[in-house]
């Protein structure tokens, strides 16, 4: 009985040593989605510093705004587009409002088009780093303080920063659904 319990305890040993490695594995995969996907603002601060501006040449910023069809919110860019050097220090803001009689907790998801001028992209502060909470008819104006890095392709002429916002809560909301209709 006695080696049965050492056994079980080597077990539960090794899965506990294994859990807490994986842990420690996922801290570079995390800062490697961030990096990617543009949403640590941490490294991009510094870049911005310096960044020199390149006066050679413009590139014309479109700005987009959704909502998911969930989320009963009103959200559009304050300007549609612009006009900018790359290496410019560059404040945008958009507007939301929650249309609904009850507060939403929403997140707003960014891409950019082309798709390649996201890794050009450099946000040092964004709404969509956190999830945002309206009260009902709340109406908030957000900034997107960035830099297009100079290294961007010469060929890219037009980029489209776009967001689209969620609701937290209908992620929750949908999969507690679904999960009692499997056991209910």
């Amino acid at each position: 009985m006695a080696t049965g319990n050492g056994t079980t305890l080597a077990k539960l040993v090794v899965v506990t040593l294994g859990m807490f490695g994986f842990g420690f594995a996922l801290v570079p995969f995390y800062y490697k989605i961030c990096e990617v996907s543009g949403i640590n603002a941490g490294a991009e601060q510094s870049l911005a510093k310096n960044t020199q501006v390149d006066t050679s040449r413009w590139v014309t910023l479109e700005f987009d705004a959704n909502t998911n069809e969930a989320l009963p919110w009103r959200f559009k860019p304050e300007v549609r587009s612009l006009r900018v050097h790359p290496g410019q220090l560059v404040q945008v803001e958009y507007e939301v409002t929650n249309t609904s009689g009850e507060p939403i907790v929403g997140q707003a998801v960014p891409s950019y088009g082309p798709a390649r001028a996201a890794e050009f992209f450099r946000k040092i502060e964004c709404f969509c780093f956190t999830p945002q909470t309206l009260a009902a008819g709340e109406t908030r104006r957000m900034p997107v303080l960035f830099v297009l890095d100079p290294g961007m392709d010469r060929e890219v002429h037009t980029v489209t920063l776009s967001y689209t916002f969620f609701d937290t809560a209908q992620k929750g909301r949908a999969t507690a659904l679904r999960r009692g209709g499997e056991h209910g």
